[in-house]
This record gives C-alpha cells, structure tokens and sequence, in this order.
C-alpha cells in the first residue's frame, strides 16, 4: 500500500453476536433480540451496534433515528439477524410473531430464523408465506418448510 489508509471492515454478523454473548451472556443478547424484534422502542445502543454493525448509528441518532423513523424497521430485521446466531426455544413464539411482520425484511429473516431453528410452530405461518408477494419472502419461506417437512418438526 503506497501511503493511502485502509479501510477496516467490521466483523460480520455472526463475530459480533458471537462475541456479544460472550461479553454480555447469550441469554441477555436473546432477550434483547426477542424485544427489539417484538417492537420494542426502548434503546438498547450497545446492543443495536452489535446487531446493525456501523451503519446502525443512524438508528441511535434522536433526530434521524428512533422508534418514529420510517427506518426502525431495521432494527427488527438486525434483531431476527441476531437470532440467527444467538437462539433459545423461548424466542419461538416472537418469531412466529414476526412471519406477519409488515415489512418484508422482517418477515424473510424471521422465516430464516424459522428455518435455521427448525421452530415448528411455525410451519403454517412459513407455508403461507410461500405466496408472499416478495420473491425473497417466499424462497425464505419454502427453504423453511422444506427444514421443517424433513426434520419432521
């Protein structure tokens, strides 16, 4: 490198739940996962970082930020995300919650989480979800049903 600053990328997803947990016990990381996700507007910073990496500073700003913000959403699609790498059986009935979600966002990671989890609670939800009018919705959706279907969950 001739003199130019390289850029240093956050760790992904995955690291910063990871070490979350550790930092703060994957119990701790779960609940506020299942919060954030059930629509929570009280802020956890720290943990909305971890979840959203750099570019969830904007979620923390009062004025562009916040449970008002036509982006909040994303702190629900961070959330289900978190849950992804940070699961237990009691964040179950949150997600199956958010398989309704209005954004469609929400709604694809909560099916991966379905998928990921093998949650069978929510084989009816992820089933119609198979004609959600997203395409990433609906393949979500049917890999979930089929990890469903063959785990027999």
């Amino acid at each position: 490198m001739t003199g130019q600053a390289r850029a240093v990328a956050a760790p992904p997803p995955r690291t910063r739940i990871l070490a979350e947990c550790d930092r703060r016990g994957r119990d701790a990381v779960v609940d506020g996962c299942i919060a954030l996700l059930a629509g929570a507007d009280d802020r956890d910073a720290p943990l909305i970082v971890v979840l959203g990496g750099p570019a969830a500073s904007w979620a923390l700003d009062p004025v562009d930020g916040g449970p008002g913000s036509s982006r909040w959403y994303w702190v629900r699609v961070w959330a289900a995300r978190g849950l992804l790498w940070a699961w237990e059986d009691r964040a179950a009935s949150t997600t199956v919650l958010a398989l309704g979600d209005t954004e469609w966002r929400v709604r694809e990671l909560a099916a991966k989480v379905v998928a990921r989890h093998l949650v069978g609670d929510a084989l009816m939800a992820v089933s119609v979800l198979r004609t959600d009018p997203v395409p990433r919705v609906r393949a979500a959706a049917d890999r979930a049903v089929v990890a469903l279907t063959a785990a027999g969950a």
